[in-house]
């Protein structure tokens, strides 16, 4: 047999549904009334201060970077570049292949007939025990052997002992099977 509390057999069942909320809700505001009366001052306990300050005038604004986008992909174009030339430079003056070929990997990178250029990944390991800077000639062949186009790479401060890569794209060999490999490989 079911037993019915004393309060519910008082006020019967429906009364003492309603007074639940009620009574939880006074036991609530007694909990907190009695939290905020308590003496804090007392050892043991922390005190805290808490300063009010004026609504600023206006809210910050979110201020634009100093550089955008496209003035940081020109300036990552003019380092390309720049190591481009140094590397191109610095490959005038080497006698044969050069002193680094055994540094130098490449690898043709497959693309679709239609597409307006060929790669090839050039990756550079640094064998010695300080960076380096790489300047590198990948030069496009076809199958008869006929060189369709030349790419020079620089590859600055490659670090030591690691390996560094970078794509070599040629669009004069677009179009055509071509085979990459390594013409210089110079290390400076």
């Amino acid at each position: 047999m079911n037993q019915t509390s004393p309060v519910r057999r008082a006020l019967g069942g429906r009364a003492a549904r309603s007074l639940t909320p009620a009574v939880l809700a006074a036991l609530i505001v007694a909990g907190t009334a009695a939290c905020g009366s308590s003496d804090t001052s007392s050892q043991g306990t922390a005190q805290s201060t808490r300063t009010v300050s004026a609504e600023p005038a206006a809210s910050p604004k979110a201020t634009e970077s100093q550089r955008t986008q496209r003035e940081f992909a020109a300036s990552v174009s003019a380092e390309t570049e720049r190591n481009r030339q140094k590397a191109v430079a610095m490959l005038k003056g080497v006698k044969g292949k050069g002193n680094a070929v055994k540094d130098v990997s490449v690898r043709g990178l497959a693309v679709a007939p239609s597409e307006q250029f060929r790669s090839a990944l050039v990756r550079v390991t640094n064998p010695t025990d300080k960076a380096a800077f790489y300047a590198v000639k990948v030069e496009f062949v076809d199958s008869s052997d006929k060189v369709l186009d030349s790419v020079v790479l620089g590859f600055a401060d490659a670090p030591s002992g690691r390996t560094v890569s970078q794509h070599a794209n040629s669009r004069k060999a677009a179009g055509v099977k071509t085979f990459p490999r390594i013409a210089q490989a110079e290390r400076g």
